[in-house]
């Protein structure tokens, strides 16, 4: 089964995406394998969900999966099973910043 990943509204038009993405991922799933499936698949997301040289997660920017918050994971850490199942999706989530 392919991974679901849905994206902020931003990085969809930046990649000419209408919705979910579904992606074959390397066993096992972790965040590094599916930000990788995913910059590989849309080369113009790359640097946009993780920095060029360190590769961390930008800032403004989440991952949640099965009503939890992933961001702050070892990217290596296997996503839930539901997710690398594809019951569930992962979420790129864009925070929302103001004051």
């Amino acid at each position: 089964m392919p991974i679901r990943v849905l994206l902020p509204y931003h990085l969809r038009m930046l990649a000419h995406i209408g919705g979910e993405v579904r992606l074959e991922v390397t066993s096992p799933a972790t965040q590094r394998t599916i930000l990788d499936a995913i910059e590989t698949r849309y080369p113009m997301l790359r640097g946009t969900i993780r920095d060029h040289v360190t590769l961390e997660r930008r800032a403004f920017l989440r991952f949640f999966a099965c009503e939890q918050d992933l961001s702050l994971e070892h990217p290596d850490t296997p996503v839930p099973d539901a997710v690398a199942s594809g019951a569930e999706p992962f979420w790129v989530v864009a925070a929302i910043a103001g004051g």
